[in-house]
Parts: C-alpha cells; structure tokens; sequence
C-alpha cells in the first residue's frame, strides 16, 4: 500500500487533479480479456463488430472506466482510499488495428468535501473529444 499523498485539509471544490492519457491498442484489449474473462467478440473480431453495428473492435466498458479511476488513484497514491465509484457507459471507445490504437482522455476535479475526511472526485473520460463515460464520480477518503 502506497502512503496517503494527499490530505483533506490542503484541497478543497475545485481542485484539479493531474490529467492522464491511457493508450489502448488491440493487444492492449486481448491482455484484458484474459485477466478479466470477458471474451465478447466485440472486443476483438472486427468483423463481428461491425456485423453488430460498431464502428470498430471497442474496448471493454470496465476496462475504461478501470483506466478512468487511475487518475484518482494516482493522485492520492491509496487505491484502497477509494470507497464509491461509478460510472454510465455512454459512448465505446473504438480501437482500430492500425499498430496505434486509441487513446482514453481522463481529468478530474474535487466536487465538494463530504463528511468523515471524504471528497467527491468527478472525473471526465473522452476519446476523439466525446465523453465515453457518463456521472463518473469516485468518493474518497483522504488523511
């Protein structure tokens, strides 16, 4: 366990956290499909994706909003600091198998201090400039 970075009384609404990028590629997607079990062909047979409407492999919702919390975690330097999260699924994050992938977007932002030493992070996930996830909120408790 990482020690605590961050403590309640030094932020306050509206700090800003430190923005990421996460880069995903199709190897990217079949590392996560084995660690997760999630062998859906929409995240790994284009053909069958596009039969099925997408408009490319995309990658795993799970698998974006765990890259989204990241930035949450990075910043206190505690993932067990985190005590709520989630997520909508609002748009797929295409991956197309040029060598390069797709690249998640992430920032986040202080809400509102909460009781017991908490904070409200709500945290913004984009890809090609569209949020990809929707109410994306983590509750955490600081030192």
């Amino acid at each position: 366990m990482s020690p605590m970075t961050v403590r309640y009384d030094e932020v306050e609404a509206g700090t800003e956290l430190p923005a990421r990028s996460f880069p995903v590629t199709r190897a990217t997607l079949v590392q996560y499909a084995g660690a997760s079990g999630d062998f859906n062909p929409i995240h790994w047979n284009e053909r069958f994706a596009l039969e099925v409407g997408l408009p490319d492999v995309i990658a795993h919702g799970m698998f974006t909003m765990a890259e989204a919390v990241r930035v949450v975690t990075d910043w206190v330097g505690d993932p067990a600091a985190v005590v709520e999260y989630g997520v909508r699924f609002t748009r797929p994050v295409p991956v197309p198998n040029d060598g390069v992938g797709s690249v998640i977007e992430v920032t986040g932002k202080v809400a509102k201090l909460l009781d017991d030493q908490k904070v409200q992070v709500d945290l913004v996930a984009t890809y090609a400039g569209q949020k990809v996830l929707g109410m994306s909120r983590a509750v955490v408790r600081l030192a």
